[in-house]
């Protein structure tokens, strides 16, 4: 019997975990994911096996899948705004991260509004180039009915994903510490020109902690609900990348209490602010 060694699996880890992150949403469960397919890969006789990545590929996509129905259900319970889990990607990321577009917050939340089918065919093609008609056994249809699926749901995606953040690293950090210096100074104005009219605001709690029910809308209404928090809670912001780019911890004292993803414009005006609260999503940056 020829199993998975210690060396392979640490080089097909970060695919594992990518896949099932990007299905799921969540760190907590492609974790989970992870280590079954690391149970079901220890245990197999993988002599056969002749593209050990994409065997690995297929068997965390099929834990993965299994999963997506029970998440819709239980996400459709979640109190409040559901947002994507944070996934540390610059040096606070504690393990080889699979980086590309497909992991910001803008795309993930697109993703979520897919059918488990739908989100399937779209991740597995579109990011780690299985065929088809692999894809379609997965989900019980043929190669040509999962390339409908496929590029149907890349039409419903686009009609979401509208914002196009392409600032470089450089623009994209002056642009948040500007905001950063307007919302700890408490300067409402300030904050005010750096949202877009039309601005979103987002936070996760999950019922966990206090958390608004309800996308805020308007730059006024965003940058006073803001500023009201800060207050309040006393919050300080440091400079973290995760999903791909700059973003922002957020502290009270020492302890971590939110992560803030931002989308900018092409005029450098914040489109969206997207704060997980929950701590369950929090735990494991800590």
């Amino acid at each position: 019997m020829t199993s998975i060694d210690a060396e392979e699996w640490r080089e097909h880890r970060p695919v594992v975990f990518g896949v099932a992150y990007r299905l799921l949403g969540t760190v907590a469960d492609a974790e989970d994911v992870v280590q079954d397919t690391w149970l079901k890969a220890a245990r197999a006789d993988l002599a056969e096996v002749r593209d050990l990545r994409a065997w690995l590929v297929t068997v965390a996509a099929r834990r993965s899948y299994d999963l997506l129905t029970s998440a819709r259900a239980r996400r459709e319970s979640y109190v409040g705004p559901w947002l994507p889990a944070p996934l540390a990607t610059g040096p606070d990321a504690a393990e080889p991260v699979l980086v590309d577009d497909s992991i910001g917050t803008t795309m993930l939340l697109a993703l979520e509004n897919l059918t488990p089918e739908e989100r399937l065919a779209t991740v597995l093609n579109g990011v780690f180039d299985v065929p088809y008609t692999e894809i379609g056994e997965l989900i019980g249809k043929s190669a040509a009915a999962t390339r409908q699926i496929a590029s149907r749901a890349r039409k419903r995606m686009a009609e979401v994903t509208t914002v196009h953040d392409e600032h470089s690293t450089v623009e994209r950090r002056r642009i948040l510490d500007a905001f950063k210096a307007a919302y700890e100074d408490g300067d409402l104005a300030r904050l005010v020109a750096l949202l877009h009219p039309d601005v979103v605001y987002t936070t996760d709690g999950g019922g966990k902690v206090n958390a608004a029910r309800r996308i805020i809308h308007g730059a006024d209404h965003v940058a006073r609900t803001l500023l009201g928090v800060s207050v309040k809670l006393g919050d300080r912001y440091r400079e973290a990348e995760f999903n791909g780019t700059a973003n922002f911890y957020g502290f009270r004292g020492d302890a971590l209490t939110s992560a803030d993803a931002f989308t900018v414009d092409d005029e450098g005006r914040i489109t969206g602010i997207y704060r997980v609260l929950n701590p369950d999503k929090l735990s494991h940056l800590a």
